[in-house]
């Protein structure tokens, strides 16, 4: 933290023109602020949605959820990803814990859909990446 602290000074010196030991204090109670308001709670939620999308299998089936944009049964699905009916289980299983997949029963079908949460992420994601 002391090298942290050395850092800042040193910025705040070429921002400022003379930094003062309160110019620090001050400084560090503003980020303090900003890093509370995350909440420790909130950042563990988002990176647990970052991390289902982190695989390619679960993240081919969020984008195909979204882009058919209706219920695709668990047999459609499976025939587009290259994996086993447990990894499929298991995948799909971890998109639901996320928050980015819905699945229901439908007699002896089971069918799975994207949530808005998934729409807009991949929405996000597909504008961040250039055609280039």
């Amino acid at each position: 933290m002391a090298q942290a602290t050395e850092r800042l000074r040193r910025y705040l010196d070429d921002e400022l023109g003379e930094c003062r030991s309160e110019d620090v204090e001050r400084r560090l109670d503003e980020l303090g602020t900003l890093e509370a308001a995350l909440g420790t709670e909130r950042v563990d939620a988002e990176l647990d949605v970052l991390s289902a999308l982190a695989n390619e299998t679960r993240y081919t089936l969020v984008r195909v959820l979204v882009a058919a944009g209706e219920e695709l049964c668990v047999c459609e699905l499976n025939a587009v990803v290259d994996v086993s009916e447990s990894g499929l289980s298991h995948a799909l299983s971890a998109l639901v814990d996320a928050g980015l997949v819905d699945g229901r029963k439908d007699g002896r079908w089971k069918k799975y859909r994207a949530t808005n949460r998934a729409v807009t992420l991949v929405t996000v994601l597909e504008g961040s990446v250039s055609d280039e």
